[in-house]
């Protein structure tokens, strides 16, 4: 402290060195010249504080004066000062108080008591020391680094619980006529007890304070740190020096050792008592943790993020049950104030909970309870606010409200979002008829990192808030994506939607009506899968051609069971594409039926791909090949299955970055490209839906969309088998007629579909047909308007367009039913990251770059099959022009392949369409470019419309503001337009119709 001058700490360590001299001559005066060397020690100490150096630049303010005592009483003030230290120092001398007690009684214990030697007192001291090192480990591991003292009454109350064992194990003993060893100690079950009680006070010690340095370290102002740590010691002294003398009037008045150890025990028992009552909220949450830990096997991930987040938060935490509250209770280190409505603040079952936390009631209806919310988190207050306003009743994310985000906003609180999953499959969830109730499912909090949520300053009034609910539901929806796990494989998740869900859960059906359950689907899948393995490899690419079917999909989890990468093959694209396809795979056998062969006339392309050598396997031989042994086996697997794929899988083959599943693309742009996705891309593109659509175990999906196309595998069947809901599949789209009258016959609930596809339902069902549906998802080509006006006027229904690409496992971005915005493809799903790059004579858009979890492995080429071109910097071009409006909406403008540049000006080829689309509503139309001589490029217009011509599309065009340059050169007719098997227009085959005509 500098040059001549002396802490209080060393005068009181003269002080007590003094004392203690002095007591240990008048108990013995064998032991005068300790008394006289720890005098002199401390006045050593005393000499050595004069010859500490100045330090440089040192406050003269700072300097401690030389009156000792008034400089102690000074120390000890400013730490009173602070009410978290204070407690904490106390707190930390009783831990000192009874150390000191047990370890200066340790000698005579043993040798009085036990009757061992020397041997036996560092065996206890020993094991002592283990104890305080395994208590300060266990602290650290329950605490997880955050600093609080929700243990101390624990730690206390076990400290008394093994010192009174510790007493009634030591009345039993009486001391042997000779001292015994260490090996005779350990004959004794008594002697085995008494080691047991001293390692768990040890451990209760350092359970009880650990949390106490650290609250006395972090409390601590960094400028007056060591004078706390000053008054820290001087206390921790005066309570030793209290151990001994209490001690000496013990022995003095006839006390023996282990009854001093029971006079330490109900003390101790007294000071816990009182630490419960400046601790009030510490034993309860001691409690109710150990409790949820027992029965929900609770977990918590990113409690650091907590202490980051500051003094002045606004926890935000979605709403799955009544356990939601009283698990952040526990969880969360500090005692928490929760907004809560006054009317549920008035209900019998609310009212027990509110003694033990802050609650503040908070009336939506009225503007001042959340101008008083706002003020309360000015003063550096921790609130806990479920932006739903309500325990979901779907099981996913409900209507997220805004005013959680201007609360946030006005108060300049950082936001912490909490993400509870699991309870809402226990009885304390509304869901009970929704999800598969479970007595005691696991439950696990994540913590995410804070974050503000902000605003332009020039924004304000209803405009500021409504941008601050978006971005809180955005907030929202990414908690929910970010903490949910998609890093594990395909038929990992399989397996975890059957424990969820039950496997008895019906989940598949199709058009042979013959429901199937979670088990039957393993059971089968094992059974094929063990045909399919005799003669593939492990990882190896195993071709897939059948219609959506029950059966395509025991195949798909056959290949997935076994370690196989299905390569799902487009059997519409005609038998050149598809042979291209197969080479670009490097495919060496493929799976079909013999039936589907025959229904969908595909003799010819079977003749094709037999020619180039590859091998055709029939379910059909597949299954006549199977044994009864077989059958048994495999059903005796599923019983075991997730050990049964541990042991046929390998570990390094289990891994969620690696392929899952080859789809091709259309092949609209020349041959098709094979598009190699992940585990990992397939399972995040779900769970981004996921957040944001209220899926749930009671849906019934129809997917009539083929698998081999990424919306019909990927969204339409995989998605709703992993999430609990039953699938029907339909193996073509184009029975307009049936498609209609099996949606209505299985109470459908959610159903997809492209524009061409939905028009030809809307067509011909009756306005009853689609009673039943929730939500329609429509997707792979633009909804026009007339589409979507006929389905919202003849079955009141709204579709929910959508935009996406193979290459995104598909989805992109889509609209909701809480942000839905007509005429665009919806906002992009979280964690997806766009940039626009800038198009030449295109204004107020560009061309669409984006980057995130669901971005393919890369492709496999023509001209260099079965090598992988990865993403470059994992970005993937979609090659489609858009803008994105203030709110995030996505509007289409076209593909940069279908502009053409007529004058010197870009058209897009899809606004023409879209136009000429909404002058005849009833037809199909499509446009493309061809050269002209004068002006670059003229437009096509091919049409199913006879009665068009291009008077009338000239006069529709200057009443809408068309631009004449959109006006198509030359129309041609056709009865039927050309489409891909996804309902897309087959643009390469009309140009190659166009060009041979």
């Amino acid at each position: 402290s500098g040059n001549g001058l002396i802490s209080s700490g060393t005068f009181l360590s003269i002080l007590l060195g003094t004392l203690i001299g002095g007591l240990l001559i008048l108990a013995s005066n064998g032991i005068w010249v300790i008394a006289v060397i720890t005098i002199g020690s401390s006045l050593l100490g005393l000499a050595g504080s004069f010859l500490i150096p100045k330090t440089k630049n040192q406050d003269d303010s700072l300097t401690i004066s030389l009156n000792f005592i008034k400089e102690t009483i000074t120390v000890l003030k400013d730490a009173k000062k602070t009410r978290s230290i204070f407690l904490s120092i106390f707190g930390i001398s009783w831990f000192w108080f009874v150390g000191a007690t047990l370890l200066a009684q340790f000698p005579i214990y043993t040798k009085s008591v036990i009757g061992g030697d020397e041997t036996i007192v560092t065996l206890i001291l020993a094991v002592f020391s283990v104890g305080i090192g395994l208590g300060s480990l266990l602290c650290n591991r329950l605490l997880k680094g955050v600093v609080q003292a929700t243990y101390v009454p624990f730690g206390a109350f076990c400290i008394t619980v093994f010192s009174l064992d510790l007493f009634f194990a030591s009345q039993s003993l009486s001391p042997p006529a000779e001292l015994i060893h260490i090996g005779t100690f350990f004959q004794s079950f008594v002697h085995w007890r008494i080691l047991f009680d001293l390692l768990f006070i040890a451990i209760a010690g350092g359970v009880y304070v650990v949390p106490l340095f650290a609250i006395l370290q972090k409390n601590a102002d960094d400028t007056h740190k060591s004078r706390t740590i000053a008054a820290n010691n001087v206390v921790n002294a005066l309570f030793m020096v209290a151990s001994a003398v209490m001690c000496l009037l013990l022995f003095a008045n006839g006390y023996s050792v282990i009854e001093i150890f029971l006079v330490l025990s109900i003390l101790n028992a007294l000071v816990g008592l009182y630490i419960c009552k400046l601790l009030p909220d510490a034993l309860p949450k001691t409690f109710l943790q150990f409790l949820l830990k027992l029965l929900y096997r609770v977990d918590v991930f990113g409690l650091e993020n907590y202490s980051k987040a500051g003094k002045r938060v606004l926890i935000l935490a979605n709403h799955t049950s009544l356990l939601d509250a009283v698990l952040l209770v526990a969880f969360i280190p500090e005692k928490l104030t929760f907004a809560i409505n006054t009317n549920i603040a008035k209900k019998w079952w609310v009212r027990p909970f509110l003694l033990v936390v802050n609650a503040f009631a908070i009336d939506p209806t009225n503007p001042m309870s959340t101008k008083s919310l706002i003020k309360l988190l000015k003063t550096d207050q921790k609130c806990v606010i479920f932006p739903e306003g309500r325990i979901t009743r779907t099981g996913s994310l409900m209507k997220v409200h805004e005013g959680p985000g201007l609360i946030a906003d006005k108060s300049d609180s950082m936001v912490l979002p909490i993400r509870i999953d699991g309870a809402q499959y226990s009885p304390w969830s509304y869901i009970k008829q929704v999800v598969r109730v479970q007595w005691f499912p696991k439950v696990t909090l994540h913590i995410l990192p804070p974050q503000k949520l902000t605003a332009d300053k020039d924004v304000s009034g209803r405009d500021r808030r409504k941008i601050m609910g978006e971005k809180l539901y955005d907030l929202m929806t990414e908690m929910i994506f970010n903490t949910s796990n998609y890093q594990k494989t395909l038929y990992q998740s399989l397996l975890n939607a059957g424990t969820i869900h039950g496997w008895s859960h019906r989940v598949l059906e199709d058009v042979e009506r013959k429901p199937a359950t979670y088990r039957q689907i393993i059971t089968r899948a094992g059974i094929l899968g063990q045909v399919i393995s005799k003669t593939t490899k492990i990882s190896q690419t195993v071709g897939v051609m059948l219609p959506s079917s029950s059966a395509a999909v025991v195949v798909f989890w056959a290949l997935q069971a076994f370690g196989r990468v299905p390569a799902m093959i487009n059997f519409s694209a005609g038998p050149k594409n598809i042979v291209s396809s197969c080479k670009t795979a490097k495919l060496t056998c493929i799976y079909t039926s013999k039936r589907f062969v025959k229904m969908a006339n595909l003799d010819d392309v079977i003749n094709c791909l037999e020619e180039e050598g590859f091998d055709i396997r029939y379910l059909e031989d597949s299954a006549s090949s199977i044994s009864v042994f077989r059958k048994l086996w495999g059903f005796i697997s599923s019983k075991f299955p997730n050990l049964m794929y541990k042991f046929r899988v390998p570990v390094n083959y289990r891994n969620f970055q690696s392929a899952a599943v080859v789809l091709f693309t259309s092949g609209s742009e020349g041959v098709p490209k094979g598009v190699v996705l992940s585990h990992q891309n397939v399972q995040a593109n779900r769970y981004q839906i996921g957040s944001r659509i209220d899926f749930n175990r009671k849906d019934i999906v129809f997917n009539a969309l083929p698998m081999f196309h990424s919306f019909g595998l990927t969204v339409g069947t995989l998605l709703p088998l992993l999430f609990g809901i039953k699938t029907f599949l339909y193996p073509s789209p184009l029975h307009y007629r049936v498609v209609p009258e099996l949606v209505y016959d299985i109470n459908a609930t959610i159903m997809f579909g492209t524009n061409s596809f939905l028009a030809g339902y809307a067509k011909y069902a009756h306005p009853y047909d689609f009673y039943s549906i929730r939500y329609i998802f429509a997707g792979a080509e633009k909804l026009q308007d007339n589409v979507r006006n006929l389905w919202q006027n003849k079955f009141g229904i709204r579709i929910l367009e959508g935009y996406g690409a193979t290459e995104t496992s598909p989805v992109i971005a889509i609209n909701t039913p809480m942000q839905n915005k007509a005429g665009t493809v919806g906002r992009l799903l979280p964690e997806i990251s766009s940039r626009l790059e800038p198009v030449p004579g295109v204004a107020d858009a560009g061309r669409l770059v984006i980057s995130g979890p669901n971005i393919m492995l890369g492709y496999w080429l023509a001209e260099n099959p079965g090598v992988l071109l990865k993403p470059k910097d994992g970005l993937y071009d979609t090659g489609d022009i858009v803008s994105i409006d203030d709110a995030g909406f996505i509007t289409i403008r076209g593909r940069a392949k279908r502009f053409a540049k007529i004058g010197g000006e870009m058209v897009s080829l899809t606004a023409v369409e879209e136009s000429i689309s909404n002058l005849s509503p009833k037809f199909l139309h499509a446009v493309i470019s061809d050269v002209d001589e004068k002006k670059g490029e003229k437009l096509i217009l091919i049409t199913e419309d006879a009665a068009i011509d291009r008077k009338a599309i000239t006069h529709f065009f200057k009443q809408n503001g068309v631009p004449e340059l959109s006006i198509p050169k030359k129309i041609e007719f056709v009865n039927k337009m050309s489409l891909l098997g996804t309902g897309k227009i087959d643009y390469v085959q009309l140009q190659s119709d166009y060009r041979a005509s």
